[in-house]
């Protein structure tokens, strides 16, 4: 994704002549970022996600720069003439993958999510859990340059949750952009770099406030070079951050980001070397 997503002046309504849902709005995304919408139900949360995935078109305004984009919507159709492993596959080649590298990589998403055992069972008989796997493994399949989640998170098992967490942190550091809903104010709390409440069928950009992350912490201790701080596809996921002593930084992260941070930290240049990394005192309790 080389170019800012932007959606200029842009306004959504049901019909010709039906009630606007939203109208006006401006909102620039740019490569690498992660955007939070928020709102009470019916404000229009879905109809903007569904706008900048390229699903609906703006009855007004326009939408430009959109690169390579994923969508898991709200609800995913499970009926689908297909098996997981099948439909993955299938999808991989619509996105220029060879059917053998299709086929592997919809083996690795489905291990991931933790429903490879699900691979070859038809769609239509997959529980409401073990769908959405398949509708967010379908979403990474192509590694887009935008991802956009709505409610994604439901449905999903602790360990899938985690992984999608995962996910996002790994587009994101790889330079994609990733907009999402959840009604989960804890979900990835502190790493959006802007988010959005969506009122009136306008779009208001909210003060950020605290709130305490969710899920166990990895405590990380690395040495740096001198002077040198946490490389910036990395900092957004550290919640805490301390120097014990002189290039000595002690480094929390969300154990489902630790791989990121690590990542990070080891491909620097230079480089930084990590002495440890293990759960926090309050993880170990």
């Amino acid at each position: 994704m080389e170019r800012d997503l932007r959606l200029d002046d842009v306004g959504r309504r049901y019909g010709l002549r039906g009630p606007w849902i939203l109208r006006g709005v401006d909102l620039t995304v740019a490569p690498g970022t992660l955007v939070r919408l928020e709102g009470a139900n019916g404000t229009g949360k879905s109809t903007l996600l569904r706008l900048l995935a390229g699903i609906d078109a703006p009855t007004e305004g326009r939408v430009t720069g959109r690169p390579r984009t994923a969508y898991v919507p709200e609800r995913f159709p499970p009926a689908l003439p297909f098996t997981p492993a099948g439909y993955l596959t299938h999808l991989g080649t619509v996105h220029g993958l060879s059917r053998e590298a299709a086929a592997r990589a919809a083996r690795q998403w489905l291990e991931r999510f933790g429903a490879a055992a699900h691979a070859l069972t038809p769609m239509a008989r997959l529980s409401k859990g073990s769908s959405q796997k398949v509708a967010v493994a379908q979403a990474l399949l192509a590694e887009p340059g935008l991802l956009v989640l709505d409610e994604a998170w439901t449905g999903l098992d602790a360990d899938a949750r985690t992984e999608l967490e995962r996910a996002v942190a790994e587009r994101t550091a790889a330079g994609a952009a990733v907009v999402f809903v959840d009604h989960d104010p804890r979900r990835l709390a502190g790493a959006p770099d802007a988010t959005y409440t969506v009122r009136d069928g306008g779009l208001e950009r909210r003060t950020e406030r605290a709130v305490p992350p969710v899920g166990a912490q990895v405590l990380v201790e690395a040495r740096g070079p001198a002077g040198a701080v946490p490389p910036a596809d990395a900092a957004r996921w550290i919640t805490a951050a301390d120097e014990s002593a002189p290039g000595i930084h002690l480094l929390t992260v969300p154990a489902s980001h630790s791989d990121v941070l690590l990542r990070a930290l080891l491909t620097a240049r230079p480089p930084w070397h990590v002495v440890s990394v293990g759960p926090t005192e309050g993880s170990r309790r």
